[in-house]
């Protein structure tokens, strides 16, 4: 399935007295990687707000293997896992400039209708744009 790329320094906020990014920060990460991989290709999240079209994650989970730290380029791939229906998933690889893996994560996420707060399905446009 389509593969996005993304890179970022790590900044001093995000981390602990350590200087190691704290683990809570690792959420916001997986969320620039789905932005930028529906911008990819070629769907605003803001414009699916716009439409009354928001996405929950229902579910998150990050395995940790090594630290992040200050100043960091962190690159981030993130991967479609297959063509969605009523949720969207989504798996994640972090890697530091060294090419270390530094944290491997999955996310679920529910097309919902923001108005009645129900379960809808994904839009169609957003189907036509996802390569096989």
């Amino acid at each position: 399935m389509d593969l996005n790329k993304i890179s970022f320094r790590v900044r001093y906020g995000e981390t602990d007295k350590m200087g190691v990014v704290y683990h809570g920060n690792y959420a916001q990460y997986l969320e620039m990687g789905r932005i930028e991989w529906l911008r990819n290709i070629g769907v605003s999240y803001k414009s699916m707000e716009e439409e009354g079209i928001i996405l929950p994650v229902v579910s998150l989970n990050v395995k940790y293997r090594k630290s992040a730290f200050y100043d960091d380029v962190l690159t981030l791939e993130t991967t479609l896992v297959e063509k969605p229906l009523v949720k969207i998933s989504f798996k994640y690889k972090i890697y530091n400039e060294v090419n270390d893996l530094l944290a491997e994560a999955t996310t679920d996420l529910a097309f919902v209708n923001e108005k009645t707060r129900k379960p809808i399905k994904c839009p169609d446009y957003i189907l036509e744009k996802i390569k096989d």
